[in-house]
């Protein structure tokens, strides 16, 4: 989701293969042996496998919306990085205990919580995560909220949240995120090509 968004702000035209991973093409896997998406390669055929990083060179190449600011570029990947790490660590935990079966998954959803309480804080002090605008961390961050809110909404939407609710609902609503979301055929190599614009 965050690397289809990223390509979208940046303006990359691209051609996009809808992957089903429970049948992965060889193709995909030849680019990519690791199985997991996204995957991108380049015209140069340099070959990228991880969202975020699809996210940074995207916008390496046109950053239109200003989402890495320099004054706040410190924050943006401090935040990115909590994310990354601790809330997606509680939030596979909360949402899929029994991949975990040697582990103890029982407070993995108030380990997320706690973090979620901070990003409310923050967008109330602010109108986004990082300062007054939606920057990188917004967008790479929002897709991980919405997977925790969606184990449980009617649980996540009584929580004393309202901020971060609010900014979930509003990510939820925009054109980027409903125009990057739009389902496609799963690709095979005899489909037509789906060129994104």
């Amino acid at each position: 989701m965050r690397a289809r968004m990223g390509l979208y702000s940046a303006q990359i035209p691209h051609e996009h293969r809808e992957i089903i991973l429970k049948d992965k093409p060889a193709e995909m896997l030849d680019a990519s042996p690791k199985g997991t998406v996204p995957v991108l390669i380049t015209k140069d055929g340099k070959v990228i496998d991880e969202s975020l990083d699809i996210m940074l060179w995207a916008l390496s190449q046109n950053d239109p919306e200003h989402w890495i600011e320099g004054n706040s570029r410190d924050d943006i990947f401090d935040l990115i990085k909590r994310n990354d790490g601790p809330f997606k660590r509680a939030l596979d935990r909360y949402k899929y205990p029994n991949r975990y079966p040697d582990e103890d998954c029982t407070n993995a959803r108030e380990d997320g919580l706690k973090i979620l309480d901070n990003l409310n804080k923050r967008i109330e002090t602010h109108n986004a995560l990082s300062g007054d605008k939606t920057t990188l961390a917004d967008i790479a961050i929002f897709p991980f909220i919405r997977q925790f809110a969606h184990v449980d909404r009617d649980w996540f939407y009584a929580l004393p949240l309202p901020h971060l609710q609010k900014w979930l609902q509003e990510h939820l609503a925009s054109e980027l995120f409903t125009k990057t979301m739009i389902k496609y055929e799963k690709w095979t190599p005899e489909s037509a090509p789906t060129y994104i614009k």
